[in-house]
Order: structure tokens, then sequence, then C-alpha cells
């Protein structure tokens, strides 16, 4: 074998799916990121202050999942890889860091991590792929990542509306280079043959991703009670988080993640799947995760009364969830449409927008009749697909 090969990972089967423990550990700067999100949303209860949080969650996300298609193709068990993920590690680090204030006096930096991150990434791909047909698609991923990140960098020097639409401008860049199979004038485009992923590996990252966000809600959730005073309120909205989130689980592991995994490993073209099912379809599933952390920490400090702005955060944050995990089930599933059951959990929640803008329900008991839809959901499709 070539020397540089050596830093691919190997197409045997099992292992060349298995989720490194040094990915495991690279997630942990992760878990910092998506805390930081929610807890920026909390503090901006407002369509600018979620139009910017949920910009940064799909700049965040785009990082994380880049690094793990890499993970995909390099061996993290390798010497150097371990180091590019270190290395990334740090500046993920300053990326979370500078959530809170990305919108203020830390824009630069938040956008120089970021770029470095990206364009470090796949500068190091070249050279530990050197000879290999990964070489090309990763030239291609260079240039556009180059485009985006001048626009991170410019709006980084921007303030206020101008560095929202320069940020703007670099995330569709982005988020287009897959969907245009990146393109380039001179070196033409990639194929989805190029994209050789192993299916099983990409399908448990995302779900451990779903975890952690997950696990952030818990946290949040369990930090909110500690501080709280333990009456019969608190514990009854302490109960109604806690099964949401339980329930959340069940929606995406109890057959969504396990059928998803088997589809893409089977798949003739498990790069597509990567990127519709995954890539792009989860960002989708972890912000609704988010919202209902965020609403969750909202219902157990007010369980009560509640502002127009938390009463929409309780609603959409369910919506969201479903709606993403819908699309996921669809495009991994070969199905005709959306569950059924996830459309009707959607229309549920339409169902309460009326009683809940006319504040007929207190926050604690609209989160409630959310957590209640998704039991809807839950038992719905779980007993649909054991029949089956």
């Amino acid at each position: 074998m070539h020397e540089t090969h050596s830093f691919l990972r190997r197409r045997d089967g099992h292992e060349s799916a298995k989720v490194e423990m040094v990915e495991l550990f690279f997630d942990l700067v992760f878990v910092f990121a998506v805390t930081q999100l929610s807890h920026t949303l909390l503090k901006n209860l407002s369509l600018q202050g979620a139009s910017e949080v949920g910009l940064l969650l799909v700049a965040i996300w785009w990082v994380w999942i880049y690094t793990s298609w890499v993970t995909n193709w390099l061996n993290p068990e390798r010497l150097p890889v371990r180091i590019c993920l270190f290395v990334l590690m740090l500046a993920g680090l300053v990326v979370s860091s500078s959530i809170p204030d990305a919108f203020k006096e830390r824009g630069l930096l938040f956008a120089s991590a970021l770029v470095f991150m990206h364009v470090g990434r796949v500068l190091f791909v070249l050279w530990a792929a050197r000879g290999t047909a990964l070489v090309r698609l990763f030239q291609r991923i260079l240039a556009w990542f180059c485009v985006s990140g001048a626009c991170w960098i410019i709006g980084g020097l921007h303030a206020g509306e101008a560095r929202y639409a320069w940020w703007v401008a670099a995330m569709a860049i982005d988020l287009l280079g897959p969907w245009a199979f990146f393109w380039v004038p001179g070196l033409g485009r990639s194929k989805l043959t190029d994209w050789d992923i192993e299916g099983g590996h990409i399908a448990e990252r995302c779900a451990l991703f779903v975890i952690i966000a997950l696990g952030e809600s818990l946290l949040v959730t369990g930090a909110t009670f500690a501080e709280m005073e333990w009456n019969r309120a608190a514990w009854f909205s302490l109960m109604v988080s806690v099964v949401g989130s339980i329930l959340m689980w069940w929606v995406y592991f109890d057959t969504g993640a396990e059928r998803g995994t088997q589809h893409i490993r089977k798949a003739a073209t498990p790069g597509r799947q990567a990127r519709s099912a995954y890539t792009y379809v989860h960002a989708l599933i972890v912000a609704g995760i988010i919202i209902c952390a965020v609403a969750d920490e909202l219902v157990l400090a007010h369980p009560d009364h509640g502002t127009t702005a938390a009463t929409v955060v309780i609603l959409v944050g369910p919506a969201c969830y479903l709606l993403g995990t819908s699309i996921f089930k669809w495009l991994t599933n070969d199905r005709l449409r959306p569950p059924l059951s996830h459309l009707t959990g959607l229309g549920l929640i339409a169902l309460l927008v009326w009683p809940a803008v006319a504040h007929l329900l207190s926050p604690v008991w609209l989160s409630a009749c959310t957590t209640g839809v998704l039991a809807v959901v839950a038992v719905w499709e779980s007993i649909a697909l054991h029949r089956t």
C-alpha cells in the first residue's frame, strides 16, 4: 500500500463503519456549542435573535458534519489524523466560546476560527489523501470554502445588518456546494460515485449528535430545576420536560435511526443519502431539540405565565423536530410520503396555535399538550411498524 493511502480507512465491512473514541472526544466541543446556542436564544427571544441563532446553528452543524465526512474517509487512529482533530477541537472551542457575542464584538474571531476549521481541514485532506481520487474532490471543495470564507471574514469586519447579510451569503454558498456537486470552472463537478462513503458510519455519527443535543436538553432542565423552589408546579414542569425528551428520543431511535442505517448501508449511492437525509435534514432535527430545550427552561422558570415569544418557542420546537424526523424517515425508507403519524402530530400542534395565542393554556399546560402530541406520534408509529 502506498504510504499516503495508509491514512485512509479500510473498507472491510464492520470495521470501516466503526466510530473511534477520538471522534467521540472531538464531539465534546459541540456539547458546549449546543449549550451556547440554547442560552444565546434564551437571552434574545425575538425574531432577530432567532434568525441569528439559526444562522449560527447551521454554521456549527456544517463544521461538525464536514468533519464527520472527513473521518469517514480518513482513519482517526492514525497519529496525523488525530492531531488534525485535536487542532480542530481547539478552533472549535474558540468558535463555541464566541457564539454569544458573534454578532457583537467577537464576530471576526468567530468567523476566523470557522474559516480556519473549514480551509485547514480541507488542506489536511489534500495532504493526507494525495495520490488518491479524493484529491480532485477536495480541490473543488477548497475552492468553495475559499469563496464562502471570504464572505465570513468580510462579515466579521462589518457590524449589524451588514454582518448578517455577509454571513447569510457565506452560509448560502456553503449550503449550495453539495447540491451543485462543487462545480468549479476548469475542474468540473464531482459525481455521486466520488462520494464513496461508509453509510453506517455517517448514520451513527449523526445519531450521536442527536444524543448530544438531547443530553444538553436534559442538562438545561436539571440545572434549572436544581435552582428552583421544589413545589408542585416545579415537579410537574420537570415531569413534562423529561417525558418530552424521552419521547423525542423514542421518535428518532425506536425504529427510525436503525432503519435509516440499514437503508444507507444497502444504498447503491450512499453519498446521495448522506447528503440529503443526514447532512441537511439532521440540522432541522437538531434545531428542534435545541428549541425544545429553551422551551423547557422557560416552562420551568415561568410555568403559569408566559410571553408570546415563549408560546412560539413551545410550539415551534416540537413542530420543527417532527418535521425533521418525518423528512428523514421519508428519505431513508422509500416511502411515498412522510409517516402519517408525524403528519398528524404536526396537524395537532397546528390546532394548539389558537388556544396558545389566546392564552387559554398556561405555558406548562401548553408544553404538556405538545408532549402529548409526541406521545401520540411515538405510540402510533411503534404500533404500526411492529405490526408490519
